[in-house]
Order: C-alpha cells, then structure tokens, then sequence
C-alpha cells in the first residue's frame, strides 16, 4: 500500500517557476536588456585592457605585486613562474579573458557584497532575513545558477558573470558582517565618547578594524569566482574553462591537463597576492 508514492500528492513547483520566468521576462526585458549591456561593456573594456597590455608587464606586476604582499623572493618569482608558464602552454589569450571575467565579476561583487554586509551587521532584522538565504545560496549546486542566467540574459560572457556574482558573493558578505561584529566594542564606545556619529564609527573605527575580515572575503570570493568561471563554460564563456570543456569532449587529456594546470596556476597567483595583502595589513593594525 505504501510502497509508491500517491500521485494525487503533487506540488507543482516546476509550472509555478516557469510562469514567473516568463513574467519576468515579459515585464522586465528591458531592465535585462539594460543590464546585459553594461556588465558586456564592462567585460570588453576590461579584456581589451589585459589583451592590450604586453605579456612582460603582465609578469612584471605579478613580481611587483608578489614582492610587496608576501615579501618573499622565493614566492615572487614562483608566482612569475607560473604565469610564464602559462604563456609556455599557449594559453596566455585566454587567461586574459578569463582574468577579465573574474575582474567583473569581483567588481560587482564588492559593489553589492560590501554594502549589503554592512547592512547585514547593523540591522538584525535584515541579519534574521540574510542568513538562511546566504546559507541557500551557499549549498545550492553551483550548476544551478546557470539556468535563471541562461534565461535572462541568453549565453556568452554577461550571463557568466551572473552566476559567478551569485555563487561568489555570499563569503563577502558575511565576513564583513563577522568583520564588523568582531570589532571591539571598547574601540567603539571610545569613539562615541569623543562624539563620534555612527556613520563616522562605521568610516574610522569599524571598517578599518574589520578590513582584514573583509579582505578575506574578497580572497574567497575571488576563489569561488574563478572556480565558477570555469564551470560557466558550459553557457558559452569563452576562456580557460572553455578549453577544459571542448577538450573533454574531444577526449584530449593531454590538453585538459594543460587547461587545468593553467586555471589552478592563475588561482594560485591570485590567492598569494590577496592573501598576502590581507596579511600585512593585518600585521600593520596588530
């Protein structure tokens, strides 16, 4: 008797979500629309900008800034060593273009992560709101973002850098949330005895104080960017991911190989940097 499911029990969610899609989109194309051409002018600009830049410069100012982050001769020429070695395999174009998508979508993380942490901090109300659905956010499937970004902004690059915001921007806002709550709260009542209003306690004393918690949500989110730049391949985006996915379907292991080895090698150069710099601030303020 209860060895199968009754049929009669049914939720229709599928046709409920199809229904707003088909209304969202009828209602607000031209908000996508609109959207989808400034976040495309963002991206070309900035891959113009790395494509148009030498290669030597490139690897210059991965020395200047592996020297002043870590402070370490060995770790400096590492991080240059790895991206000349991305340039050995061929695959230095599309580094670039990875780089740019990676370079919008941690902008516009940081425009909509910042504030929204900070928010999150100061208001319970909205912390009581936030909290499950960046805990959602964070076990949702990452391939999951790619249909609503599919659907509303069509393939390429733009709905690329949606999903990769969405997936990506959770750990920025609550390690400036957590960043801001850490602050003590002596250095605060400080500031309020010498008749410090909150948005100047917020300015002087609580984001300096919370920058390195906030620091290392930039890190992670630039992490979970390039990891999910990678996947977004799958929605047209041109650039190391790519050439892992068409590899994998041309059953080429010798290229996926050099494909991986470049996105873990422009991960590890990433990370070094904005780790180390979170790092000596921190050591700075200590």
């Amino acid at each position: 008797m209860f060895t199968e499911f009754p049929e009669g029990i049914s939720i229709p969610l599928a046709s409920w979500v199809d229904r707003l899609v088909a209304w969202l989109l009828a209602t607000f194309s031209g908000v996508f629309d609109g959207i989808t051409a400034v976040v495309r002018w963002i991206i070309l600009n900035t891959e113009n900008v790395l494509m148009g830049v030498p290669w030597p410069v490139i690897i210059l100012t991965v020395l200047v800034g592996g020297w002043f982050s870590t402070r370490s001769v060995l770790t400096t020429v590492f991080l240059a060593g790895l991206m000349l070695m991305i340039g050995s395999f061929g695959f230095w174009d599309l580094a670039m273009m990875t780089l740019a998508i990676i370079i919008a979508s941690v902008a516009i993380s940081l425009a909509f992560g910042l504030p929204m942490g900070i928010l999150v901090a100061r208001s319970p109300s909205v912390a009581a709101v936030a909290r499950p659905v960046l805990d959602g956010m964070q076990t949702m499937p990452s391939f999951v973002y790619l249909i609503p970004a599919m659907m509303f902004f069509g393939l390429g690059k733009v709905p690329a850098v949606f999903a990769t915001v969405v997936y990506a921007v959770p750990p920025l806002i609550r390690l400036t949330d957590l960043g801001i709550r850490g602050v003590a709260t002596s250095a605060i009542e400080a500031a309020e005895s010498y008749g410090a209003t909150q948005g100047q306690i917020l300015k002087e004393v609580q984001l300096p104080l919370a920058l390195p918690a906030i620091m290392a949500g930039v890190n992670q989110t630039t992490m979970m960017a390039l990891a999910m730049v990678v996947i977004a391949s799958m929605i047209g985006a041109a650039g190391l991911g790519q050439e892992v996915l068409l590899a994998l379907n041309r059953i080429d292991p010798g290229r996926a190989a050099e494909a991986g080895i470049c996105i873990v090698a422009l991960a590890i150069v990433i990370d070094r940097i904005t780790q180390g710099f979170a790092k000596r601030y921190e050591e700075s303020i200590a």
